[in-house]
């Protein structure tokens, strides 16, 4: 073995110009990041703003008509995004407790032989690709859901018929997606508390379950809004899944309407759109970039708030 091999004990200038080394290559890196996120904004920005000025934003945010290939098209998407806005809503509503709670059970109840089926069960819902999603979607859920829907409309004349692809069965794709995330990143965060938090609260004579819900998950609270941020960015940003199940028709977001969301829109008419009609889609793309952004803002805002309300 040569004397020359590589030790972490070496003369001060070699440890010197190693420290500088990776000091570059680091910045380099978070410089990439940095790059990434201003190139994507600004392709944004200067790919979504022509429509705004040919349309006219009013027309384009708060009209109720999608019909792009009309003899007098409209670009109005107001029912797109109270869709996407609801949907994504709802299915964090159902997910999110699901998935915490989950989480808290492969954490801190579950016997180690059921936590051994259970958490690589989770680990392979986030590998299952968002195709198999929608197609179990189209197979499983959206036959049932068409039979309730026929049992509560079978005397309304005015009921248009989706079939089972309808809000239902997109929120209840989008919240089973979500659970991986929430699930894994919320289990992590629960196991990163330090163990004498709980010795502590079962010592001043607290149950297993008061412990959990008012010291554990609280302690754990960090990384939990992170799941929730990650499970939200999932849930608005897809669009496979949710063209199979959803019925794609921009409604109004009843139960049981068939309804288009931001990202639907986009993939689904992308491929023939020209002229303005496309120069819409990538504004349809802009305002669903500005959504994920807002949301990532206001929910590390209720983050850091409820951070700094617990320090003190």
């Amino acid at each position: 073995m040569s004397d020359r091999s590589f030790s972490i004990i070496g003369s001060y200038k070699t440890k010197n110009n190693i420290e500088k080394v990776a000091g570059v290559i680091f910045t380099l890196c978070a410089l990439f990041a940095v790059l990434a996120v201003f190139s994507i904004s600004i392709y944004m920005i200067i790919s979504g703003t022509p429509a705004i000025f040919e349309v006219g934003l009013k027309d384009i945010l708060f009209g109720r008509v999608w019909t792009p290939n009309a003899a007098q098209p409209s670009y109005g998407i107001l029912y797109i995004i109270l869709t996407s806005i609801i949907g994504t809503f709802l299915a964090i509503l159902i997910g999110v407790p699901i998935g915490v709670l989950t989480a808290v059970f492969l954490a801190e109840t579950a016997p180690r032989s059921l936590a051994a089926i259970v958490k690589p069960a989770v680990e392979l819902l986030a590998g299952i690709p968002s195709v198999i999603y929608g197609l179990l979607g189209i197979l499983v859920l959206n036959p049932f859901i068409y039979k309730m829907e026929m049992a509560l409309f079978k005397d309304d004349p005015n009921h248009q018929f989706t079939g089972g692809s309808n809000l239902i069965s997109a929120v209840l794709v989008l919240a089973i997606m979500i659970l991986p995330t929430v699930i894994n990143i919320s289990e992590s965060s629960l196991r990163a508390v330090p163990h004498y938090y709980k010795q502590a609260s079962l010592a001043l004579g607290a149950t297993h379950i008061q412990t959990i819900f008012r010291v554990l998950i609280p302690a754990a609270k960090s990384g939990i809004v992170t799941a929730i941020v990650l499970g939200v960015g999932r849930a608005i940003g897809e669009a496979m899944a949710i063209s199979l199940v959803a019925g794609n028709g921009a409604n109004f977001p009843l139960p049981f309407n068939s309804v288009r969301f931001l990202t639907t829109a986009v993939v689904s008419e992308m491929s023939y759109a020209t002229d303005t009609h496309r120069d819409v889609l990538f504004t349809i793309g802009l305002v669903l970039f500005a959504f994920i952004i807002l949301i990532n803002l206001i929910l590390n805002k209720v983050m850091k708030g409820g951070n700094k309300d617990g320090d003190s």
